[in-house]
């Protein structure tokens, strides 16, 4: 497909023009394309996350504390507290926990490497963890480069980095919906230091604020120039924006339009592998229909989640059993993955 892309003209004619439908049917087919033994994956894994205190107090956000005096509700988790939930997802056949916090002031570097150290020493799990405000909020605030910091937590044990805080990558709409985080050019940045760092990493699209159809497709096409680059995105996830008890008034995103944005990701992003369905935001009947619309991989049983939870989304657990039945039931055959898509079991 390479020698023949589809440019950003034809792309945006494509996802304002086409129906629902035309668009399923095209990612579909580049889906069978790139996945033709009708296998779905997904990863047992936990959301772990370490802090909910947050300089950056995004709009879309409900789950952050603001930092300073005693906020009721805020924590800092306690290793311990860390030890005993990645214990309990071994125990469910986890094979990977995902690490993410806010941007906390009261946290420095040695709370981050003394942590990846000690959950390497006693539990064989991959870390995928910190995503590029992370990333670079750790570096700044030990005066170290993003290169620097990724090699320091990579030694430490980090395995792998989620794509958090993509939000849409158009700065124009950056600047209204999270104005302290990292601009779409840092983003890019550290994902590109994490690649050539030899770590992969997902991306990420929280679509339904306030861009229009243009910035989806602009923030499309610089993820694939940045994998065409490094070849690093293991994976993308478009998950729709969820608003209750946050301070946005978003637009409002539907299933349909949900299945429309997927189907041009599937379509644009032609170097990337796997594309996710949330069923997380959308629901588990939602995400057994972005099966048919560009999706391969139903991500995770999410053993524990809570940003998604906090703007008022109450899709957020699957057991191990019945995410297999839902793929089942949607046609395919499910399988279950690791970090870097290799299958481990087949149902």
């Amino acid at each position: 497909m390479k020698n023949n892309r589809i440019n950003r003209r034809e792309a945006l004619e494509l996802f304002k023009s086409k129906s629902l439908l035309e668009l399923g049917r095209m990612a579909d087919d580049i889906r069978k394309e790139k996945h033709p033994d009708n296998t779905v994956t997904f990863i047992i894994d936990r959301n772990i996350n370490y802090t909910n205190v947050c300089i950056s107090q995004c709009k879309f956000c409900a789950f952050y504390k603001k930092h300073g005096g005693a906020v009721a509700g805020a924590y800092i988790l306690s290793k311990d507290e860390i030890f005993r939930k990645i214990k309990e997802a071994k125990e469910l056949s986890g094979t990977q926990i995902l690490l993410q916090g806010g941007l906390n002031p009261d946290i420095n570097i040695d709370y981050y490497l003394g942590l990846l150290k000690d959950i390497k020493e006693k539990f064989d799990v991959h870390i995928h963890a910190f995503s590029p405000p992370e990333i670079t909020f750790i570096a700044n605030s030990n005066d170290i480069t993003v290169k620097e910091t990724i090699r320091l937590l990579k030694e430490a044990g980090l395995g792998s980095v989620p794509g958090g805080g993509a939000e849409i990558l158009v700065d124009r709409v950056r600047q209204k919906v999270s104005p302290n985080k990292i601009n779409s050019r840092q983003w890019l940045g550290v994902m590109r230091e994490v690649h050539l760092a030899g770590l992969n990493s997902s991306a990420t699209m929280m679509f339904g604020t306030i861009e229009t159809d243009e910035d989806i497709i602009d923030h499309l096409f610089k993820l694939r120039g940045l994998q065409d680059e490094t070849g690093g995105f293991k994976a993308f996830i478009p998950w729709s924006f969820q608003s209750k008890n946050t301070a946005l008034n978003p637009r409002g995103v539907y299933g349909h339009y949900y299945l429309k944005v997927l189907s041009i990701s599937r379509i644009v992003l032609d170097n990337f592998g796997n594309i996710q369905a949330s069923w997380v935001t959308q629901g588990a009947k939602m995400g057994q229909a972005a099966l048919s619309f560009g999706a391969n991989d139903m991500g995770s049983t999410m053993l524990e989640e809570n940003v998604v939870r906090a703007a008022g989304t109450s899709n957020n657990t699957v057991g191990e059993k019945l995410m297999v039945k839902l793929i089942k039931d949607a046609g395919f055959i499910p399988a279950q993955r690791i970090n870097n898509y290799d299958i481990i079991k087949i149902y």
